[in-house]
């Protein structure tokens, strides 16, 4: 008889096993930047990393062939996604790794980690000298991260069956899936096509302003994942306002919900216009970039346009935790990087790829404060909290109550690991909100303008494993280390 434990070890090597081979086939394409480039040593590093990813999945594959996957329950779905996110990420890894571009593993698997949960923190101290082909590869890293490579995996293979739900609610959890289709598999093509299309088109826009197609590829597989890896030292600031508005407008949409999109799509125009998580997501964007501009403008640190331009790239890229920069913000007033500080908090729609806690979470437990004045003033009045017109039920509140008290004490935990290491208190902070909501720069000595590489070893496996949690909204990750989980 097959034990339980059995049954979660059998899962997870067997769609391990395939996502590997799916992984080898997304890092073959960069070998072909690298043929353009005449890059021949990493063509030789991307081969022997596909290769070795490819037959690991296959081998895994091979020894579990028989056992029927769509039997995942939702218990399986945690334990699945937690270990396929590491595995990913190791083997994601040795295309830095073996071609000695990133000598250290620790610093590669950092750098590999921070692509797939599209964060975008880095360890490189000079990027522009980083061959193509490794550049393309750390940008489709992101890519895949953003909708989601499992999510990937079931758009492709419908073979997954009902137990193809619970990997999408583990991968993208929040207050309900984006389901878009009764069958899941329908739902996770059209996330995949709405996102491949919104990257094309501003692929096509970047080259319209003048970039040329390798760096508008990389730029749009970022934006779109809210990633933030840039091919330049300077991120965006050295590109025309043309191309620093288009990944603004690009950035603003990255943060939406996809359904969203999709109702756009369909012409369902109302839904969208309507929904108060979209407009309490862009009345915080546009309010801090009047203020902002108003501010930068009147201490005379720029002229109109330009300040109003800086205010809002800037605001966008943090809200939506891209991470992306075209000036120096802790070079501003103390009062407005704080104030972009408090912004790593907030972070996307839910359903965007975007990270951070959400809007939605925020909007709920700003409106249910606001009652809870009333409640106590009506004690005996029935007072729900409503969005969209629908009253949310009280067990979501608790989540999302236990959600946001989980987040600030791993944040504290992280800030107090990383002040262990060493880090003053300032980018000791900066660095656990950074990599916990997915945005990258921080504050202190990781500021928009600094990188990751002075963090210590053992500071970088803690930091990959809060990219992580934050990517998965703690709780997939965090369930695993309870006793009570694995429990029959």
């Amino acid at each position: 008889m097959i034990s339980r434990s059995d049954v979660h070890f059998r899962l997870i090597i067997k769609f391990i096993g395939i996502l590997l081979m799916i992984l080898s086939g997304a890092m073959a394409t960069s070998i072909l930047w690298s043929w353009y480039y005449n890059e021949t040593q990493v063509i030789r590093s991307l081969l022997i990393s596909s290769a070795i990813t490819f037959s690991s999945g296959l081998l895994l594959f091979m020894l579990t062939s028989g056992y029927d996957h769509r039997n995942i329950g939702k218990k399986e779905g945690y334990i699945v996604v937690t270990f396929t996110w590491v595995s990913i990420t190791l083997f994601g890894s040795l295309p830095f790794y073996l071609s000695g571009a990133i000598p250290s593993y620790t610093n590669a698997f950092f750098e590999t980690m921070s692509g797939f949960t599209t964060t975008g923190a880095t360890i490189l101290t000079d990027i522009e000298a980083m061959p193509k082909g490794l550049l393309f590869w750390r940008s489709m890293t992101h890519w895949l991260g953003g909708m989601g490579i499992i999510v990937l995996t079931l758009a492709i293979l419908p073979i997954l069956g009902v137990g193809g739900m619970q990997l999408f609610v583990a991968e993208a959890p929040g207050t309900t899936p984006s389901r878009l289709h009764p069958r899941i598999t329908e739902t996770a093509k059209r996330l995949w096509g709405i996102y491949v299309i919104f990257t094309l088109l501003q692929t096509l826009l970047l080259m319209f302003g003048g970039m040329d197609l390798f760096d508008a590829i990389c730029h749009a597989f970022s934006t779109m994942a809210t990633g933030g890896f840039s091919t330049k030292n300077d991120s965006i600031a050295g590109f025309s306002p043309y191309i620093q508005y288009v990944i603004i407008l690009f950035m603003i949409i990255a943060g939406t919900s996809f359904s969203l999109h999709y109702f756009l799509l369909k012409g369902q125009f109302r839904k969208v216009l309507d929904n108060e998580e979209f407009r309490f997501y862009l009345s915080i964007i546009f309010v801090f970039a009047i203020i902002y501009t108003v501010v930068i403008y009147g201490m005379h640190q720029a002229g109109p346009e330009e300040a109003f331009r800086d205010s809002l790239f800037q605001i966008v890229s943090i809200t939506t935790t891209t991470g992306f920069i075209t000036a120096d913000y802790l070079q501003w007033h103390g009062l407005l990087w704080f104030g972009l500080f408090l912004l790593m908090f907030t972070g996307g729609c839910i359903g965007s790829t975007g990270g951070g806690i959400k809007m939605i979470r925020i909007l709920i437990l700003v409106k249910n404060t606001r009652l809870e004045l009333k409640r106590l003033i009506h004690p005996m009045a029935i007072i729900p909290v409503r969005v969209n017109g629908k009253t949310i039920p009280t067990e979501i509140i608790q989540n999302f109550l236990a959600f946001f008290l989980l987040y600030m004490l791993i944040m504290v935990a992280g800030s107090t690991i990383m002040t262990a290491f060493g880090l003053d208190f300032t980018s000791a902070v900066g660095a656990s909100i950074a990599t916990l909501g997915n945005i990258g720069p921080a504050i202190g000595k990781l500021g928009p303008v600094d990188n990751y590489a002075f963090i210590p070893l053992g500071a970088k496996w803690a930091l990959s494993f809060f990219m992580l949690i934050g990517r998965l909204e703690i709780f997939t990750v965090l369930l695993l280390f309870s006793p009570s989980f694995w429990k029959r």
